[in-house]
């Protein structure tokens, strides 16, 4: 009897454990699958803050992610790259992560374009901001009118000089954004027979390397009338060697971004003479419209078009804020 008594506890030993692991696995399966299955995640592939338009931009995308975080659950993971092959990288690195949407802003067109097919055959629908890719990759392109901004800045030197001058300009690296603001400013520069680009080089978009680019360029060209840069921080670099050359023959300088310091030489009659709105806080539509996408909705446009808008003397204060960080 003593001997059954034993073989019945020890069956009914065996079975509790077994039930035990049975239910315990079945419960973290059930758990880890519905959190993965729930969670919506968009990746954000940005430059490195190498200028202040771009650390605007780095932390308005912050900014707007972590809003949509603490009213939607939606989960992010930013990257920061200097250069094209890092960029690659994180992007291979979050395509790997299985995010919903990812929103970039490409360091080069050209270098960048692969990357973005590589998005598109991951099947995860792609935001571009500010620089465009060569291919159809994107699922919906967010700019400003790059464009429009060279357009607008040709017109306004035709005016300024009366249709006739010698004028240099600092252009960007490698992009959509420098095709595009170039070509537009060649096209309504050269419709004035008397305008004439007598230089044009790259700044980088920085302001330390217009600073240079444009000591080479004064030394080269003793009589210069006016001065285009695809960018406010280029402005800077460049109205900081104009100032150390003593250069009296330049009538004005413009730029692109609206800089709180290019807003402030404007305001006080410096040679900033005019700006034209290019606002980093573009990549906060990038950002939403990337969380729609990662939750299945379609998007409204696939073109997003920010007005390239002049700012000058007389509608400067329309737009300075002393607190921007830009």
């Amino acid at each position: 009897m003593k001997k059954l008594w034993i073989i019945f506890m020890a069956l009914v030993t065996v079975f509790g454990l077994a039930a035990c692991g049975s239910s315990g696995e079945s419960g973290s399966s059930e758990s880890g699958g519905g959190e993965t299955d729930d969670t919506v995640k968009i990746g954000i592939s940005l430059p490195s803050a190498t200028h202040g338009w771009m650390g605007a931009l780095i932390d308005s995308a912050e900014k707007q992610a972590k809003a949509l975080q603490e009213s939607e659950g939606i989960e992010y993971v930013m990257t920061n790259a200097a250069d094209p092959n890092k960029q690659a990288n994180d992007v291979d690195d979050l395509i790997a992560q299985d995010v919903d949407a990812i929103v970039m802003l490409p360091i080069e067109s050209a270098a960048l374009t692969p990357v973005g097919q590589k998005i598109k055959d991951a099947g995860i629908p792609l935001v571009i901001v500010d620089r465009e890719l060569e291919n159809d990759a994107a699922t919906v392109v967010v700019k400003g009118d790059n464009e429009g901004i060279g357009v607008n800045a040709g017109k306004f030197f035709v005016e300024q000089l009366g249709g006739k001058g010698k004028v240099v300009e600092i252009s960007g690296p490698p992009s959509s954004v420098t095709e595009q603001r170039g070509a537009g400013f060649k096209e309504a520069v050269e419709g004035a027979e008397g305008m004439e680009i007598i230089a044009s080089q790259s700044g980088d978009f920085s302001t330390e390397k217009s600073l240079e680019v444009m000591q080479n360029i004064l030394q080269a060209n003793p009589q210069i009338d006016a001065v285009f840069t695809q960018d406010d921080g280029m402005a800077l670099g460049v109205l900081q060697a104009i100032e150390e050359a003593g250069r009296t023959d330049i009538q004005f300088v413009t730029g692109a971004g609206g800089a709180k310091q290019v807003f402030e030489d404007i305001k006080n009659d410096g040679l900033m003479k005019a700006t034209f709105l290019y606002s980093p806080t573009m990549v906060e539509d990038a950002v939403k419209i990337a969380a729609d996408l990662a939750k299945g909705e379609e998007p409204a446009e696939t073109m997003v078009v920010k007005e390239a808008t002049q700012v000058t003397k007389e509608n400067v204060d329309e737009y300075y804020d002393p607190e921007s960080k830009f």
